[in-house]
């Protein structure tokens, strides 16, 4: 009896130890990893980008935190080649070479009547897409609209936006052609304690 008290109480705290680790540290290293590793990319395959993948990057950018929880975002999905084509061509022109080549982009815009701040919660929008394309192993390129008049208007016409809603970023996303690495942009110079 007392030998299977032992047992049961050395497995109870090996369980414990297992859990306790793999809940913790597993998952500290699986968010830093993603973080750490997350690189733009701006070339890809022409795989398309799975529906299941489309999924998991709009529940990500759905999952940024938003001023007052107003979530004044709106996502438009584009994955018709000929429709991205157009976009390439007539909305943001000065990333046409990679829109061309890839098989995804998803537009955020925020609503500028719900939210004077739309900008800073589209950006979290935008930074948890990219994350969560690191996580799924495709690559991602964050491409800039707002603030650039020019950009935002054509943008605005090529899908139809109305009026209140403008366009922060596109990002386009597909497999990755060839390799690419993260840069390390770890700057202490750029750390200040306490003060200035």
């Amino acid at each position: 009896m007392k030998q299977l008290f032992v047992l049961m109480l050395s497995v109870i705290a090996i369980t414990s130890c297992l859990q306790k680790e793999g809940e913790t540290v597993s998952k500290k290293d699986a968010a830093l990893s993603v973080i750490y590793n997350r690189k733009s990319v701006r070339s890809y395959t022409s795989q398309a980008v799975s529906k299941k993948d489309v999924q998991t990057l709009l529940k990500a950018g759905f999952s940024a935190p938003s001023a007052k929880d107003i979530r004044p975002w709106e996502l438009i999905v584009l994955d018709d080649r000929a429709v991205l084509d157009k976009f390439a061509e007539e909305g943001l022109r000065g990333s046409r070479i990679i829109l061309h080549e890839a098989p995804l982009a998803i537009v955020i815009c925020g609503d500028t009547v719900k939210s004077t701040r739309w900008s800073l919660d589209c950006s979290a929008v935008t930074e948890n897409i990219l994350l969560a394309a690191e996580a799924s192993d495709l690559g991602a390129v964050w491409l800039a609209v707002f603030p650039w008049r020019d950009r935002i208007e054509r943008v605005m016409k090529t899908l139809d936006l109305p009026p209140n809603i403008l366009p922060l970023a596109v990002v386009a996303v597909g497999h990755p052609k060839g390799e690419f690495t993260p840069k390390d942009k770890y700057d202490e110079g750029k750390i200040h304690w306490n003060k200035w």
